[in-house]
């Protein structure tokens, strides 16, 4: 094998143009693939870690139909304290969660005394909402403190402006809570939070104390948990999980709970998507590059050599050798094309990090352009390539090995 190697490269640097031609637009693809993945793989990471991590979380446990009437907000389909209990356990034996957060969700009209308008809010434990979310800090453009005390609302950044409220002014929250009685209470304007997907965000928060006095809830009732894991690689083993013991007819919830990762959450799931799809584009693409670069070559070297090919079978080559000799040299040139195009991507991708490229996402801006590429997916596209290169000079190899040698000698 090592010797039909040798032979194979010999062969190649005899068409040196043709070989450095068709090894470069090899590597060009693998180049193009490569920058591309790592490009769209850390925007993709930081579109979905301004989700998760200043919004959403990574999962949200809830009572079964609630996510299908959210836009209402309705009171009606709050937890339990028997569930919230249930809740907290179950969670507390998973390794991989790292925090949770209860959060009651209702919508309220605000006043400053002057105007009214209809807002969303979200009642939150601070502590633990900042380990769940902690990305939800970069939100406030003002804030009095990084915990949000009872008494104090963060307003929405919309409303804030709209209404022309300040920090330290007083507004009044009046609410009808869940048996149709109306409640009011006053607030100090201690913070101001920006949308996070736009600029017609109308999303506040209190402290959860507040809203459950707002809202005369008897009982420590919850909205929905708010789950923050290690890392997305376990995503969905524990939604699994959690499925399990709480979604489930035999787990031993109180009420039917469901358990929605934030693809299910959050729209900006199918911009994910998109990029996956356009990443398997490129990476198409890159495999028609390679087809038709190495079966040229490899065609165009089988018709050049028919004598000589005629002449190794005269002599008792066999026709096995003459095929793997071509496969070969696809091989040794996708090889060669693979490598090169890795080692320039990895220059390349190591530039555009140190060049510290910003973008902006929603309302958040400069965010850090981190493009990487792991080990994986570069032994998946060399392999790739090493493959279609193969599979390329199978057909030219087969025409070369099935020759008759009277023929080919007689070939002019």
């Amino acid at each position: 094998m090592i010797d039909l190697l040798r032979v194979a490269a010999r062969n190649l640097l005899r068409y040196r143009r043709r070989t450095l031609l068709t090894a470069s637009l090899i590597s060009l693809g693998v180049l193009a693939v490569l920058l591309f993945v790592s490009v769209a793989g850390s925007f993709r990471s930081m579109m979905i870690g301004q989700i998760t991590d200043a919004m959403l979380g990574h999962l949200q446990v809830h009572r079964r139909g609630y996510v299908a009437a959210t836009d209402n907000l309705p009171l009606n389909l709050n937890l339990s304290p028997a569930a919230v209990e249930h809740i907290q356990t179950v969670l507390a034996g998973i390794d991989q969660v790292t925090a949770s957060s209860p959060r009651i969700k209702f919508g309220a009209m605000l006043s400053n005394y002057k105007e009214t308008t209809n807002v969303r809010l979200t009642a939150i434990e601070p502590e633990r909402e900042m380990a769940t979310v902690p990305l939800l800090v970069q939100r406030l453009k003002k804030v009095k403190s990084k915990l949000l005390a009872r008494g104090d609302l963060w307003v929405p950044e919309l409303l804030a402006r709209g209404m022309k409220i300040k920090m330290g002014d007083t507004v009044v929250l009046v609410v009808t809570n869940r048996e149709g009685s109306v409640n009011g209470k006053s607030f100090r304007v201690a913070g101001v939070v920006e949308g996070l997907s736009g600029p017609g965000g109308r999303d506040g928060y209190l402290h959860i104390e507040d809203a459950r006095e707002l809202l005369r809830l008897k009982q420590a009732e919850v909205t929905e948990f708010a789950v923050r894991l290690d890392g997305l690689s376990s995503l969905a083993s524990v939604a699994q999980t959690l499925k399990k013991k709480l979604g489930s007819k035999a787990s031993q919830s109180p009420m039917p709970l469901e358990v929605h990762s934030w693809r299910k959450l959050s729209p900006f799931a199918n911009i994910a998507g998109m990029i996956d799809l356009l990443t398997l584009f490129v990476q198409v693409m890159l495999v028609s590059i390679v087809l038709v670069s190495v079966m040229n070559v490899m065609i165009m070297a089988v018709y050049e050599r028919i004598r000589e090919i005629g002449t190794i079978a005269a002599i008792g080559v066999r026709p096995r050798t003459i095929l793997w000799l071509f496969l070969s040299e696809g091989l040794l040139l996708g090889t060669v094309g693979a490598l090169a195009g890795i080692v320039i991507s990895l220059a390349a991708i190591a530039g555009l990090d140190a060049a510290e490229l910003t973008f902006a996402f929603g309302r958040q801006q400069d965010l850090l352009l981190q493009p990487t590429v792991d080990g994986a997916t570069i032994l998946f596209i060399a392999l790739g390539v090493i493959a279609v290169s193969a599979i390329a000079s199978l057909q030219p190899a087969l025409k070369a090995a099935r020759m008759d040698p009277i023929k080919a000698l007689g070939h002019v």
